[in-house]
């Protein structure tokens, strides 16, 4: 099974991000949305509060997970099997 990787700040989940998760989830088995935490960043919604948004947004998607991360994006998509 491939997993997709939709990483993004999502400060707030737009429409556009939305699509471009739709549009993911048609093509790949498994599709991890991924909030990144920046702390050198003053986000509008805190990341728990994006994560939660986003996990509402794509609950319509079985095969859809969130998560939130910090650190290399690369050793995230590794510690998901991305």
């Amino acid at each position: 099974m491939i997993t997709a990787l939709v990483p993004g700040s999502f400060d707030p989940p737009t429409l556009g991000h939305l699509d471009v998760i739709a549009r993911v989830a048609s093509i790949f088995e498994r599709v991890v949305v991924a909030v990144v935490r920046n702390p050198s960043k003053t986000p509008l919604f805190s990341s728990e509060e994006r994560l939660e948004m986003l996990t509402d947004c794509c609950a319509t998607w079985p095969h859809v997970e969130t998560a939130d991360f910090d650190g290399l994006l690369v050793d995230f998509a590794r510690s998901t099997g991305a």
